[in-house]
């Protein structure tokens, strides 16, 4: 079995992530890693070890060894860097958002093409067993007609004005925080269990803190700050801490859901709620290894994960037996594995999001920052496949 040399663009919590899934594989090669700080990408690739760091991602691409990338930094570098490793000749895998405009999203999907690269946009929540499970249940008509789908994506960690992050930031993060970091994986899973299509929208954002205490120094995702006064820089914010969207699906499809970053208490809860017109289903990610089915005549239960009780479409997602948990660090494991599987086979089925799929979350995100400014219903466009396919 060919063994993969990949590099990793990016050395704070998601390359980290990346990293410690990479390495789970046992057909891949961690061969570089590329941060603009050369001390952070010293520190990771200590840790593991990988031998080659650089400040440079053109130098690394260079190298005719290196077979792919992995994209883990700020949005605004997503464009350029994607761009580079597709011109270079390598395969990518890039994290969400794919870039920062709808516009630039559509020149990846094109030039991936054109490359003839395999390409991955990283929407890892997917892969949790249980959702895999609530699509299947989807496909198979167990749950009926889809009337409603509805939930929440909610966090605490920007809950106070001295909590900082790049992503606040919208010359680095792009022009939607919440809705675009979140939102999108709700409104990817939301598409992806069901089969159907967001086709219009009415969207309301909210900027809590206008102003927000930027720390002098570093600070890491997630990290908690136990900074003085003197140590900030009081700035301007133009990205949302929350947002609400009502939306229609398919034909007459209804659904609702919130993002937040400032709910005290939900440190990374996305959930789920299908309900068809025979049975219903519910799932939370702060609850990963269960499945909430609901009936109208007969008892709720709760499902736990087994994957010898899993449909068969949905046991390929489970690696451990039942009473044995898999979580955030397994779903981009199961991710991975699908994509290097791929790149070796050109005849391969596709089991992973594409940049297509990119594409098609920059396109909803766009609809919901229009609505918001025009305080209207906003239609969601289909991209091109999707239109001649119906």
């Amino acid at each position: 079995m060919k063994r993969w040399k990949t590099a990793v663009f990016g050395s704070g919590f998601m390359g980290r992530v990346h990293v410690e899934a990479l390495r789970r594989l046992g057909s891949v090669d961690l061969y570089e890693i590329a941060d603009q700080e050369l001390g952070a990408a010293r520190r990771l690739a200590a840790q593991f070890p990988v031998k080659r760091v650089d400040t440079d991602y053109h130098r690394v691409l260079e190298d005719p060894a290196l077979d792919a990338v992995h994209i883990c930094t700020p949005n605004a570098l997503h464009f350029a860097m994607a761009k580079a490793a597709l011109d270079a000749g390598k395969h990518v895998l890039c994290e969400k958002p794919l870039a920062t405009s709808v516009e630039e999203a559509r020149k990846l999907v094109a030039l991936a093409a054109r490359a003839g690269r395999r390409n991955c946009l990283n929407h890892n929540l997917r892969y949790y067993p249980m959702v895999q499970q609530m699509r299947r249940l989807c496909e198979a008509g167990e749950l009926g007609e889809i009337l409603v789908v509805q939930g929440t994506y909610s966090q605490d960690w920007l809950l106070y004005d001295t909590d900082w992050n790049w992503r606040v930031d919208s010359a680095v993060g792009g022009p939607s925080r919440c809705m675009a970091d979140i939102g999108t994986h709700f409104f990817d899973m939301a598409e992806h269990v069901t089969g159907l299509r967001v086709r219009s929208l009415c969207a309301d954002l909210q900027t809590f803190h206008k102003t927000r205490k930027r720390p002098k120094g570093a600070v890491e995702t997630f990290a908690g700050k136990l900074l003085q006064p003197e140590d900030y820089d009081q700035v301007p914010v133009k990205t949302e801490d929350f947002g609400a969207v009502i939306f229609r699906m398919g034909e007459q499809t209804r659904g609702a859901m919130t993002v937040s970053q400032v709910s005290a208490g939900r440190k990374n809860r996305l959930s789920i709620e299908i309900y068809g017109s025979k049975s219903s289903a519910a799932w939370d990610q702060e609850r990963p290894d269960e499945l909430w089915m609901g009936c109208r005549n007969t008892a709720n239960r709760v499902m736990l994960k087994d994957p010898s009780l899993l449909l068969p479409g949905a046991r390929p997602y489970a690696d451990l037996p039942g009473g044995h948990s898999e979580g955030y660090d397994d779903t981009h494991k199961q991710v991975f594995r699908r994509f290097y599987a791929s790149l070796g086979n050109t005849e391969a089925v596709v089991e992973y999001p594409q940049f297509r799929d990119g594409l098609r979350q920059l396109t909803i995100l766009q609809a919901a920052l229009e609505s918001h400014a025009a305080r209207a219903w906003v239609d969601v466009p289909a991209l091109e496949k999707e239109k001649s396919s119906c």
